[in-house]
């Protein structure tokens, strides 16, 4: 049996080139669904929503018939609260820029694949990856595959994806292990501080779990101007 296959606007990235921004045949036998036919071309689960045949909206569990014309459009992530993340151990950068933007993220450079499924689960955190095949697994309900290799890039897609821009908090939280910061006085923190550090600075954040201490230095005036950049981008 066969179906034609039209994928829209960015999820053409998942696709091989000769698929492209373009229709074809997909040839399928009569039990599989929908979401393993999409998963079948490269598309993982996460990151389509409505999915069309021969014009009606359908289910991704439902089976397909002989010519159907499918048409697969990109998810539209909604969230009724500031979502909460978790990121493989490929997008260390990635989790720094968001947690100095504010947001909650999870990530360690040793995380395993089963690991990351299982507490994105369980904490309800979105996974962030480009490997497809960590999206595909059954128990990953939210997800994004960032399409962008530089950093920076994958911040605007992110913010643009979970519509974030209006949520931007920064620094909120330790850039190191992602607590949320405390204020802290000068004369408890003073000891710590280099010369320079404690003659033109007054105002410090510390992070109550691993005992960062922060304050509007020169790395200030850069993540500033990083802001700024995004907010132009976005």
């Amino acid at each position: 049996m066969k179906a034609t296959f039209t994928v829209v606007d960015e999820l053409n990235d998942f696709l091989p080139h000769y698929r492209k921004n373009t229709s074809f045949m997909l040839e399928f036998e009569p039990h599989q669904s929908l979401k393993h036919l999409i998963e079948t071309i490269g598309v993982p689960h996460t990151e389509f929503g409505l999915v069309c045949v021969n014009g009606h909206e359908m289910n991704h569990a439902n089976r397909l018939r002989e010519a159907d014309q499918v048409v697969v459009y990109p998810a539209d992530a909604i969230y009724s609260d500031v979502p909460c993340f978790i990121l493989d151990n490929h997008l260390g950068q990635l989790a720094t820029y968001l947690r100095m933007l504010g947001f909650d993220c999870l990530y360690r450079n040793d995380y395993q694949d089963d690991e990351l499924a299982r507490v994105s689960f369980d904490e309800g955190r979105v996974l962030l990856t480009r490997d497809r095949r960590l999206l595909m697994r059954k128990v990953i309900t939210l997800g994004y595959c960032p399409h962008q290799t530089d950093p920076r890039q994958q911040v605007v897609e992110v913010l643009r994806r979970f519509k974030l821009f209006e949520q931007v908090k920064p620094f909120q939280r330790c850039l190191r292990c992602n607590n949320s910061l405390q204020s802290v006085s000068k004369q408890d923190v003073i000891e710590r501080l280099e010369t320079l550090t404690r003659q033109y600075f007054d105002e410090f954040h510390i992070c109550p779990v691993c005992n960062q201490i922060y304050w509007k230095g020169s790395h200030y005036g850069h993540m500033l101007e990083m802001i700024t950049e995004l907010a132009q981008k976005v």
